[in-house]
């Protein structure tokens, strides 16, 4: 069950080496556009309810093409399933570039891979993350999800410094709003094609070890799953919590709160994100440390706990200095849970069902992140109730930490059994 032991080979070098790389880009398209996503489609003229409406649709039309491809991929291929999704990003893009018609950017944002949180979407994560625990051995595993975290995690912030950026310098040339956030639209659609550049380049080993034991020979029962969709399933349903309540909060959302409340532009709004993302991957670098005293489950409750208290306190602050702080706070220790998450997830499956394991999770995590907005948006719009949202998302949070240490204490990954033996 658990990865061999062996140094990685030349070519398991050069396939991480891309599929950093390709997190990087990524997710620096991802913090490009999510800080002005909300205020792209306001300026398009949405209202507030449809703008909710459309971002619930986006991660439910990201959750079906992820669901879709990543319990297949291992069968079809993990490169021509990464290829699929970069062509999804493009097809996104082009549609936010040249339109402002509520069905057309409905649409794109359904079918295409459109990131209103910063955070992945589409297939990418799952078939990486699998690709990864299969080339390095389970005792640098989640030192590896750390450092993958961390340069996820510095090229949204870089990305969210530059949306900002981009869009208010657009603007000071004379462009409007809405042309602005265009261009930024234009940049995504780049990273699509610069990202399908480099899956091409993939070496052949990130496709599944078939010479591993059982590979490929167990009948697929559930989603691409059989000896693991039981301990899948658990962890599914409290994924599912977490993504909710954090739907209360993706950064787009928050990004026009605090431009709503304290009057924040688009330059400010990208150096609040880029500080908040670096935080957050240099938070997760400790992760890997911690896990080795204390366990994987162990280190995803007891630091994500704290940081959900400080969420919930971020609208009692009555400026934008100190909200800005408290922002800080939260997410110099949110996310440690991350790369401990994921590596835990790849260490309790089959290696032959970590795609479709991850694609699972990372599902309905997108279903309940999904949900949340629809309920968001009006939250949002009415000042009475604008920082209730945060609250409902700390409190949710609170209650998903404590579930998983019940449900998940007395499961420790194969590597953790082995130390304790």
């Amino acid at each position: 069950m658990t990865a061999s032991a062996r140094a990685p080979a030349a070519g398991d070098r050069a396939s991480i080496g891309l599929l950093f790389a390709t997190r990087a880009l990524r997710m620096f398209a991802y913090g490009l556009t999510s800080v002005v996503l909300v205020l792209h489609l306001a300026a398009a003229g949405l209202s507030a309810a449809r703008i909710g409406l459309l971002l619930t649709l986006t991660l439910l039309g990201d959750t079906a093409i992820s669901l879709l491809l990543t319990t297949r991929a291992d069968r079809f291929g993990r490169r021509r399933t990464l290829l699929a999704g970069a062509g999804l990003m493009v097809l996104a893009a082009a549609a936010f570039a040249t339109s402002t018609s509520f069905t057309v950017l409905l649409l794109a944002a359904t079918v295409g891979v459109l990131s209103p949180s910063g955070n992945e979407v589409g297939p990418f994560l799952a078939v990486e993350q699998a690709a990864l625990s299969q080339q390095v051995p389970a005792a640098r595993r989640t030192g590896v999800f750390a450092w993958y975290q961390l340069a996820g995690a510095l090229a949204t912030a870089a990305g969210s410094l530059a949306g900002g950026w981009l869009s208010g310098a657009l603007q000071r040339r004379g462009l409007t709003p809405l042309h602005s956030y265009r261009g930024v639209a234009l940049c995504y659609g780049l990273a699509g094609l610069a990202l399908a550049a480099l899956f091409l380049r993939l070496p052949p080993a990130v496709e599944v070890d078939r010479a591993s034991p059982g590979a490929g020979t167990a009948p697929r029962l559930w989603l691409g799953l059989h000896r693991s969709r039981r301990v899948v399933t658990r962890l599914s349903a409290l994924f599912a919590l977490d993504a909710f309540a954090g739907g209360f909060v993706v950064q787009s959302y928050v990004a026009f709160w605090f431009h709503d409340r304290f009057g924040a532009s688009p330059e400010v709004l990208g150096a609040i994100f880029f500080g908040a993302n670096v935080l957050a991957g240099l938070s997760a670098l400790s992760a890997a440390a911690i896990a080795r005293r204390i366990g994987l489950v162990n280190t995803m409750v007891l630091t994500h706990l704290p940081s959900n208290v400080l969420l919930a306190l971020v609208p009692a602050m009555p400026n934008l200095p100190l909200a800005v702080s408290m922002l800080f706070l939260r997410f110099s220790i949110s996310q440690m849970d991350v790369p401990t998450r994921q590596s835990y997830t790849m260490a309790v499956v089959e290696p032959d069902e970590r795609s479709a394991a991850a694609g699972v999770t990372g599902m309905v995590r997108t279903v309940g992140a999904a949900l949340a907005p629809l309920a968001a948006g009006p939250l949002y719009a009415a000042a009475a109730l604008a920082g209730l949202p945060f609250l409902l998302s700390g409190g949710l949070k609170v209650a998903y930490d404590l579930l998983l240490w019940r449900s998940f204490r007395a499961l420790p990954p194969p590597e953790e059994r082995a130390r304790e033996g």
